[in-house]
């Protein structure tokens, strides 16, 4: 798509919205995501001939080309600016009148060391939301520190309770640490916007990678506040909910299993063949298979073991015990469910033709969001904002590229 037909075809419950983003990597990339995939018009701001290096990572690069970029730099549009020149920043000065949300993650202090403080931009347009994406926030003894997602998982708590108790805490497959951040900017923005409609003004949204994680682990600080439980890590189980376990079935696959619930529990008796298990006295309640967890996760995956994975799926089923597999990328790719809900798209890319990726969520029923295309070009829009945008004629143009400006 050209920019005008990307502008035409963009819809959804944000499309009234314009977002210029200036993070980099993920956590402030992520929430441009998010918002560009509900509609919003998000232009991406990246240091020329250099770009996001985003746009370099990735497990593989055919052509030369990161395979996550598309992903996280989806339905945006690229523009090359450097932000250190005073014609840089007087561009964006420009851009901000029009503008409703201005994210990036910079460390604290960068953005009014090149005049783009809150303070400055919200001068030229009250209305602004300001996302602000750092590892510790802006303020606090922390706050100058350098925040990667890794470090606000760690200190967020997230680590210690992940992976098993005979290891050193592990790691999540993904930056979580980063998402998180950015989930919870993308829900400030929202909160500010909707502030907006009563009070007028706009206000800055600080989001915390460390915080980000703290605020999804659960009742983790009250339980040692209160009764000096310190939560450990305890591989594939939570300690005394039971059963809650993945299982081994007779053709080697692995199934997770989830039937901790008093009714769900009486089910799996049943499926299994041993309605006995739901009045024994070990086993009866949630506090009793809690105290008898790895004697019933014994009995359960002597089960499991004799039936095959299909035919154990099947049966579960039919008895209503939630059950699901330890799904791969190909599973993902295969499976029906995931098929019939659209929940991975296919979308044009200019060198790899077809490309499989995660489709948008949560779905809205009146106004749902869409994968409009990939990540762009560096540089892609830089004519459509600066000439159809700001006005900016082809000499001028001619004159910042020679500059460096961009």
């Amino acid at each position: 798509m050209t920019a005008t037909d990307v502008s035409e075809a963009r819809e959804g419950p944000l499309s009234d919205l314009r977002v210029i983003e200036m993070g980099q990597l993920l956590a402030g990339p992520f929430c441009g995501q998010l918002l560009g995939d509900f509609g919003a018009e998000v232009i991406k701001c990246e240091a020329p001939g250099v770009g996001d290096p985003m746009r370099q990572w990735g497990r593989e690069k055919p052509h030369g080309k990161s395979l996550w970029w598309p992903v996280v730099a989806r339905n945006k549009r690229s523009i090359t600016l450097d932000l250190r020149q005073e014609e840089g920043q007087a561009i964006i000065h420009e851009l901000i009148k029009e503008t409703d949300i201005l994210i990036e993650n910079f460390r604290p202090g960068t953005m009014e060391r090149w005049n783009l403080g809150y303070e400055k931009l919200s001068e030229i347009n009250p209305r602004l939301v300001m996302v602000r994406v750092t590892g510790f926030g802006q303020t606090g003894p922390y706050s100058k520190r350098a925040g990667y997602g890794a470090i606000g998982e760690a200190m967020g708590g997230l680590r210690y309770v992940v992976g098993d108790p005979s290891t050193q805490p592990s790691r999540m497959g993904i930056s979580i640490g980063d998402e998180l951040a950015a989930v919870h900017a993308c829900m400030g923005a929202m909160f500010a916007i909707h502030a907006r409609e009563r009070t007028g003004r706009g206000q800055i949204v600080d989001s915390a990678i460390y915080e980000s994680v703290l605020n999804m682990m659960e009742s983790l600080v009250t339980e040692y506040d209160i009764a000096g439980y310190v939560r450990e890590r305890t591989g594939p189980i939570l300690p005394n909910v039971s059963p809650s376990n993945v299982f081994n079935t007779a053709d080697g696959k692995l199934l997770l299993i989830a039937a901790n619930q008093d009714t769900v529990f009486k089910r799996l008796a049943e499926a299994m063949g041993r309605p006995e298990l739901a009045s024994d006295p070990r086993y009866a309640t949630h506090s009793a298979r809690g105290e008898h967890q790895a004697e019933l996760d014994g009995l359960i995956d002597d089960w499991t073991r004799t039936i095959p994975i299909g035919a154990l799926e099947e049966k579960l089923n039919e008895h209503g015990v939630p059950c699901g597999l330890i799904y791969k990328a190909e599973d993902m790719i295969a499976d029906p469910h995931f098929k019939a809900r659209e929940a991975i798209v296919e979308v044009d890319h200019p060198q790899f033709g077809k490309m499989k990726m995660q489709n948008v969520a949560p779905r809205l029923s009146e106004t749902p969001g869409a994968v409009r295309h990939v990540g762009p070009e560096l540089g892609e829009d830089n004519d459509y904002v600066y000439g159809d945008l700001l006005g900016l004629d082809v000499a001028k143009r001619a004159a910042l590229r020679a500059n460096g400006v961009i």
